[in-house]
């Protein structure tokens, strides 16, 4: 049962309405991470602090629920949870942390627990997974035919395994029918915002974001997705032809070059690529050169121009435009990116030229 509270923000004076939330953190089977675990807990912790220092009731009622009363953490962690999943009468909210290991052992641990989640989701209990939890809602068949982001480094073989799955790997969350999910690394803290908004206030939102220091308005992780090229598709000739674009993307190619270079028809060509990578060929060729752009950007001095021209090509406009659509920000924006996290320094990027 919801219990429901209204406050006023301190600072803004600004009036709101929220419901207190039953929130679960499930431990499953398997070793999950701890300093999510510990993020979660701070976060709400401090949301219901600052809720009572102006007068107002707690907004998350915390609880921790295990397949198993013993379980592994990260770093050869124990934590004992005296809880068990089956022993939860009630809650409105679960947070699904990271785990670790392979998908299929996940998924082949946790079987007992993927019901339980179908039938918590099933009596319209939220669920959130903070990055590569996502496996576990992917599993239970709670996310078939709904958006969903992750860490992307296991963005291929979750495209593989379960095609029916919506994939947004540049989202930083999602959020779908009470169904929420993360992007990878610390992305998960901007999901926990995401909720305190959602179940609070902007205000208060903005407050955890300035204690806990997290950009509370990035909402892509696409500037350190890594491209990689899917190759598992079982498709040799377009295989050949990926291998010859990452060989030569200094080079200006074309889709009626490698149409020759490899004897398949221009149209055939491209509707194989496209099918076996999800990329048109021209889009396979723009993401070699703009991942090399970026690791030049990352490990070199040379000028933007320079890059430019390393990449194969000569006109500044649309290779911003290009590395934009790729990346998410620009080449500026992504070199000053890099400083800030290196010097620690939040200046503002300077002027395109």
């Amino acid at each position: 049962m919801f219990t429901s509270f209204s406050g006023v923000d301190c600072d803004s004076g600004t009036s709101y309405f929220y419901c207190m939330k039953n929130t679960t953190i499930l431990i499953p089977k398997g070793e999950v991470s701890l300093s999510q675990i510990e993020s979660i807990t701070q976060m709400f912790t401090a949301v219901n602090e600052a809720l009572s220092e102006s007068g107002a009731e707690p907004a998350f009622q915390l609880e921790m629920v295990a397949f198993k009363h013993v379980n592994h953490l990260s770093n050869g962690i124990t934590l004992n949870v005296e809880k068990h999943i089956y022993d939860l009468e009630q809650t409105d909210l679960i947070i699904i942390p990271e785990m670790k290991g392979d998908i299929e052992t996940i998924l082949t641990e946790n079987k007992e627990v993927l019901g339980w989640l179908i039938v918590q989701q099933s009596k319209g209990v939220e669920i959130a997974a903070l990055s590569k939890g996502t496996i576990m809602l992917i599993g239970a068949g709670l996310l078939k035919n709904k958006q969903c982001t992750t860490h992307w480094m296991i963005g291929e073989e979750l495209k593989r395994k379960f095609p029916e799955t919506k994939l947004q790997l540049f989202k930083v969350l999602t959020d779908e029918d009470g169904l929420y999910t993360s992007a990878g690394g610390f992305s998960y803290l901007n999901l926990l915002l995401y909720l305190v908004e959602k179940n609070t206030s902007r205000e208060m939102s903005l407050l955890m974001s300035k204690i806990f220091e997290v950009d509370i308005d990035r909402n892509s992780q696409s500037p350190f997705i890594i491209f990689r090229g899917l190759k598992h598709h079982g498709d040799e000739p377009v295989k050949r032809a990926q291998e010859y674009i990452e060989e030569n993307y200094r080079d200006k190619l074309s889709v009626d070059q490698l149409a020759e270079k490899f004897l398949i028809g221009r149209r055939s060509l491209e509707r194989r690529f496209k099918k076996a990578t999800e990329n048109t060929v021209i889009e396979y060729i723009q993401r070699v050169k703009m991942e090399e752009a970026r690791k030049s950007l990352e490990a070199s001095q040379d000028t933007v121009h320079e890059i430019m021209a390393e990449v194969g090509y000569s006109d500044p406009k649309a290779f911003r435009e290009v590395f934009r659509k790729m990346v998410g920000i620009s080449p500026v924006e992504y070199r000053a990116m890099l400083n800030r996290q290196m010097t620690g320094l939040h200046t503002a990027p300077a002027e395109e030229q």
